[in-house]
């Protein structure tokens, strides 16, 4: 029976919230909701473009450290805050996600904090 393994990397600024970056149970990798903060300095990105590339690439960076990749994402859940944004939100998402491309879930939601646009959570495989 595998067992859960936490994934943890510090190309990836850890925010205050008690979570793990992502877990990993067998060849599944759960990566935690990234937000639109830049992977090293956790400055708050410019707009939905740019905060979607910052989430993105923060997942990128955590599959990695899991051995794994983008190309390798199932799933992605995906959070935006302004239905206005969905355009510049599909175009950055589309840059990441070329071909094959991974089912999808996105949701308009109220976060709470006007400077967070979006928020994604993935789930991908590790390759044999």
């Amino acid at each position: 029976m595998p067992r859960k393994e936490i994934v943890s990397t510090d190309k990836v600024t850890a925010g205050a919230a008690p979570l793990s970056q992502a877990t990993k149970l067998g060849n599944l990798v759960f990566v935690a909701g990234n937000t639109g903060r830049h992977p090293t300095s956790g400055a708050v990105g410019n707009g939905i473009k740019e905060q979607t590339r910052f989430a993105l690439e923060r997942i990128s960076l955590i599959l990695q450290a899991a051995g794994s990749s983008i190309d390798n994402v199932l799933t992605n859940t995906c959070y935006v805050s302004n239905r206005d944004d969905l355009t510049g939100f599909n175009e950055v998402y589309a840059e990441f996600f070329t071909q094959d491309r991974p089912a999808r879930t996105t949701v308009v939601v109220n976060f709470g904090d006007a400077n967070n646009l979006v928020e994604v959570t993935s789930t991908a495989y590790i390759s044999d």
